[in-house]
């Protein structure tokens, strides 16, 4: 609320649902439904602090990979970056103004707190484990220079 800066440990809920293919003309894709959830650590199951919808695309023809989501915040991102079949670490990047991997925001946001760029790195550790670390720049009313939103984290599944 201060609008100062820190650091805010938090554990989180990533749901991937298959999709199977979403064909477009020539263009088949493979979906992953997804929804993330994030809560401080002392905070109730009722009382996340960051909530996210998206689609996780793989193009198999141009080996992209495409994470396209929104924040019911006001933001959407589309960012992709290319990767083997078999990657374990790939990068992807959505710049704003780009005409493919872009970011839209509300007014308020794109005023106050306007997303610049986005990057995420993910490394597949095993079957059942990966870690990301993603760098949300940031240009703040309330500061000179760029802010890195930098958040990571461990994964691991659970049936």
């Amino acid at each position: 609320p201060d609008r100062s800066l820190r650091k805010t440990p938090f554990r989180e809920r990533l749901v991937l649902e298959p999709m199977g293919a979403v064909d477009n003309h020539e263009q088949s894709l493979r979906a992953l439904r997804y929804r993330t959830m994030a809560w401080r650590l002392e905070a109730d199951e009722d009382n996340p602090f960051h909530e996210e919808h998206g689609y996780w695309l793989w193009d198999s023809s141009g080996c992209q990979v495409i994470r396209a989501f929104l924040v019911p915040r006001g933001v959407t991102t589309m960012a992709g970056g290319t990767a083997k079949p078999d990657a374990k670490a790939f990068e992807l990047v959505a710049e704003l103004g780009s005409d493919t991997y872009g970011i839209c925001s509300n007014p308020f946001l794109n005023e106050q707190f306007r997303t610049v760029r986005y990057e995420l790195k993910v490394r597949v550790l095993d079957d059942s484990r990966f870690e990301y670390e993603e760098d949300t720049q940031l240009l703040l009313a309330s500061h000179d220079d760029v802010f890195h939103h930098i958040d990571q984290n461990t994964l691991t599944r659970i049936d």
